[in-house]
């Protein structure tokens, strides 16, 4: 297996990793709304609301992290196509 072979597998692992991220980030923003509607009264559920809104900046700031590394993998694969 070649340099450019093994960064288009990078390539497919890092797209899944940010959808993964993604699904997750969608989640939580939905559960976040749902607890602020449904259960605003119920502290145990607005402690999970806590935990689903620092749970949600992570799991931005990671995907943000798949997202460079994603990105750079693509300049490579670029410049060896373009050379």
């Amino acid at each position: 297996m070649n340099k450019q072979n093994i960064l288009k597998d990078a390539l497919d692992s890092r797209n899944q990793e940010i959808m993964e991220y993604q699904i997750n980030i969608d989640n939580y923003v939905r559960a976040i709304k749902k607890i602020t509607v449904e259960y605003a009264d119920n502290t145990a559920m607005i402690k999970f609301q806590d935990h689903l809104t620092d749970m949600l900046a992570a799991h931005k700031t990671e995907q943000l992290k798949a997202i460079i590394i994603r990105d750079v993998i693509l300049d490579q694969l670029t410049e060896m196509e373009e050379s």
